[in-house]
């Protein structure tokens, strides 16, 4: 399973490049920073600093971030429609931005919250949360773990 997923991503990634040939490399970095963000920052600051935030709302801002923000880059100027783009002679861009993050981002966030309240609401341990929160926060107690996953092995 490893070896065919790590074909189809290198498959992925060559065609990628091949359509990216001549575009800006800043514009292309700003592009995979709004992919980033758009599946990543809710699910980082739900887990941080709201309480309820469960697995449900993690798969449906990281996802549903992902997908939206692909989704308007690929019907965005970015891919078609203007002359730099990266199929210039097509022209099925409906988004006019050409970068997505002003949208995506927000979206994510919106998604985990409802995720949030349409998934199943887990057993909360208040005194498990408060000690992961100075964890996260802090970095306290990292050792430890460290000292007994070094033990084990």
């Amino acid at each position: 399973m490893a070896r065919t997923t790590a074909l189809v991503i290198g498959v992925v990634a060559i065609g990628g490049g091949i359509l990216a040939n001549g575009q800006n490399v800043a514009f292309l970095v700003a592009l995979a920073f709004a992919v980033a963000a758009s599946a990543n920052l809710p699910t980082i600051l739900y887990s941080l600093f709201w309480r309820r935030f469960n697995t449900t709302g993690a798969l449906w801002s990281i996802y549903g971030g992902l997908a939206v923000c692909l989704l308007l880059i690929v019907f965005s100027p970015a891919v078609s429609g203007a002359k730099n783009a990266m199929i210039p002679g097509a022209d099925f861009a409906f988004f006019p931005l050409s970068n997505p993050g002003i949208v995506s981002i927000p979206v994510s966030f919106l998604l985990g919250a409802i995720g949030t309240y349409v998934g199943r609401r887990e057993p909360f341990d208040s005194e498990k949360y408060a000690e992961m929160e100075v964890r996260s926060l802090t970095g306290a107690g990292a050792e430890k773990a460290t000292e007994k996953a070094t033990v084990r092995h």
